[in-house]
């Protein structure tokens, strides 16, 4: 694996490298939206399961997604009282979404922020970036950089002495590469349908308080 400093790192990802990075559920596999092929490509992921595209903010990923006032109101509502979190958001897609963040076409793309500062600090150098857990289809989620290493050697990451440095600048606790990076469990997952909120994946916020259709 190799392991880069940020601006080493940015050049990959813009290169249409993949890239891995801790977040605050399990350590992500990304690459830009337009390369998300070779996520399918080297977790072998089945093309009926849609990438989702993580940012540092909403307004990054706000082109990526189409509605009336109203519901751009409401996605904005729940997005400010759960974002940055294990909160994935379904919305209808832009013409901006490359084919490659859901070969299916199914015309939604599933929106996150992570809360992890390491993480929105990459984001907001790299850009909105398609990204699924680090491992292969089928198999669990790798939990550590040192398990992630073995599996995808080929994944470019920060090297420790750049992790340091932005850990220290967001005034942040720098895990080890062999220690678990997030809490090992899924986001919520909830779809936009019919003017309300469909639950497709239960998982680590609860939404007492939305209404599912």
């Amino acid at each position: 694996m190799p392991q880069v400093g940020l601006q080493e790192l940015v050049a990959a990802v813009q290169a249409g490298e993949l890239v891995s990075f801790p977040t605050d559920t399990v350590p992500a596999l990304a690459a830009r939206p337009e390369a998300g092929d070779r996520i399918y490509t080297a977790k072998e992921r089945s093309p009926d399961k849609p990438l989702i595209l993580m940012g540092a903010s909403l307004d990054d990923l706000r082109p990526y997604i189409t509605g009336t006032d109203d519901d751009l109101a409401q996605w904005s509502a729940i997005a400010a009282q759960y974002w940055p979190g294990a909160l994935t958001l379904v919305l209808p897609a832009s013409d901006r979404l490359p084919p490659t963040m859901n070969p299916q076409q199914t015309g939604t793309v599933g929106l996150r922020i992570p809360n992890h500062p390491l993480a929105r600090h990459l984001l907001g150098h790299t850009g909105p970036l398609a990204t699924t857990s680090a491992n292969r289809s089928g198999q669990p989620p790798l939990e550590t950089m040192t398990a992630i290493e073995a599996s995808f050697p080929q994944v470019f990451t920060l090297d420790q002495a750049t992790q340091a440095e932005i850990y220290a600048l967001l005034q942040a606790e720098i895990p080890t590469p062999d220690q678990p990076q997030g809490s090992g469990l899924p986001s919520t997952v909830v779809c936009w349908q019919g003017g309300g909120w469909r639950v497709l994946r239960s998982g680590a916020i609860a939404l007492p308080q939305v209404e599912t259709v």
